[in-house]
């Protein structure tokens, strides 16, 4: 029996969907992808239902139509300024009769731990989305990935806690649920990006993702197999398209398309001898300039990001040195010499566009890193998809206890 998974990316700049197919041998395959221009959402965040629910359901159809499936739900994730994250321990006697004895350490003991970790002060207005373990302690001994099976008196978890805006989840749901779909489960923007593109060894060795989006730029930092932080920076391509617009004196949707097709962010010293042509407005005639120029007004910017970003992790998280790899993924690693630009600021070689996997299909769209979040939902997903034998999961309400514990029990098994 096949099971069919969809993975649905809501973001400020486009809207995203792909389709996968998964056979009971675990084999995954691609079968469907769309994108389209967003509408409602302002830096990653919905702000006109309506809007968004008529740009998803557009989505979701046109996807529909090249995989030849009708979609009931879908795996989506939330990122930008709507979700928060921390660090956090937890510690348990191994023998719940608190007696000071040596036991196996079981599935339960590891439970307790977990479940003592995200008990930490929060915020009303936010839901618990992910408890990820990074390590265990087993008595003095530290660094031990999975204790089950061990001996032990006291037993203590090392968690990353991500939470998110309860009423932002709220417009998620409620999005797709008047355009007709419900969703299975929701998952960090970053995180899923990882598991299309970062790959095991760069996890282990410690690398940062950075998802360089339209409204904000999204950053995980991983390490020792797990995530150690995370951030949002409110400051993203649509910026760069801003920019463009002021200074050349045109509209923000002719800029965009200048960006896209003719804009980079790294000079390689023949740019002054490529033309570009900026149409004229108001009755003004149109303006020749180069690609020099352009370049300028868009590393400045970009440069700025890459700055932001470098000083809030070296600031916040506990990654003393990067043995692993810089992983750029979004529409922004899009433009050429994003990869340079960043290499120059971050002063490592170690940088690379993240792209996913092969999976087949026909249009191989997916592969792009600004497919990285909704093809990563896919893969992340795919071994719950086969335990459920079909895609008609109920909706589960992140906010409830039934959600929580479920969301901990699949992101466990997903770690370790």
């Amino acid at each position: 029996m096949s099971n069919i998974i969809v993975g649905l990316d809501i973001g400020t700049s486009f809207v995203r969907v792909v389709i996968a197919e998964n056979d009971d041998d675990g084999h995954l395959e691609i079968i469907g992808c769309a994108k389209k221009p967003s509408a409602g959402l302002r830096n990653g965040v919905i702000v006109n239902i309506d809007a968004a629910t008529s740009v998803i359901k557009e989505t979701i159809e046109e996807a529909e139509q090249e995989a030849g499936v009708e979609v009931t739900s879908v795996y989506t994730a939330v990122g930008g300024s709507q979700v928060e994250s921390l660090n956090s321990r937890g510690a348990v006697a191994v023998d719940p009769t608190s007696k000071n004895r040596a036991l196996e350490i079981s599935e339960s003991a590891k439970k307790r731990a977990i479940e003592v970790s995200h008990a930490v002060p929060r915020s009303p207005d936010k839901s618990l989305i992910h408890v990820i373990p990074q390590e265990y302690t087993i008595d003095t001994m530290s660094g031990v990935k999975d204790p089950i099976g061990m001996m032990g008196v006291r037993l203590e978890v090392a968690v990353h806690l991500v939470t998110a805006s309860i009423t932002a989840l709220s417009n998620i749901n409620q999005s797709l649920i008047r355009a007709g779909y419900q969703y299975d489960d929701i998952m960090l923007k970053t995180l899923a990006s990882t598991y299309a593109t970062v790959h095991e060894d760069e996890r282990e060795l410690g690398s940062i993702l950075i998802d360089l989006g339209g409204g904000t730029t999204d950053v995980m930092v991983l390490n020792k197999g797990a995530p150690v932080y995370t951030c949002s920076i409110p400051v993203g391509g649509n910026l760069v398209t801003s920019d463009i617009s002021v200074v050349k004196g045109i509209p923000v949707s002719v800029a965009e398309k200048i960006k896209i097709e003719k804009g980079c962010c790294w000079i390689q010293g023949n740019e002054k001898e490529e033309e570009v042509i900026i149409p004229g407005v108001g009755g003004r005639p149109p303006e020749l300039t180069n690609r020099y120029e352009l370049c300028e007004i868009i590393a400045s910017r970009m440069e700025e990001i890459f700055t932001l970003v470098k000083k809030d992790v070296v600031r916040n998280s506990n990654l003393k040195k990067l043995s692993g790899s810089i992983v750029l993924t979004g529409g922004g690693s899009l433009m050429p010499g994003v990869v340079e630009l960043c290499e120059s600021v971050w002063g490592t070689s170690s940088v690379r566009v993240g792209c996913a996997p092969d999976l087949g299909g026909a249009d191989q769209s997916y592969r792009e890193p600004d497919f990285a979040t909704v093809t990563g939902l896919v893969i992340a997903n795919k071994d719950s998809v086969r335990k459920e034998k079909g895609h008609k999961s109920k909706r589960m309400d992140s906010s409830s206890g039934e959600g929580k514990m479920g969301l901990l029990k699949s992101f466990i098994k997903k770690f370790f």
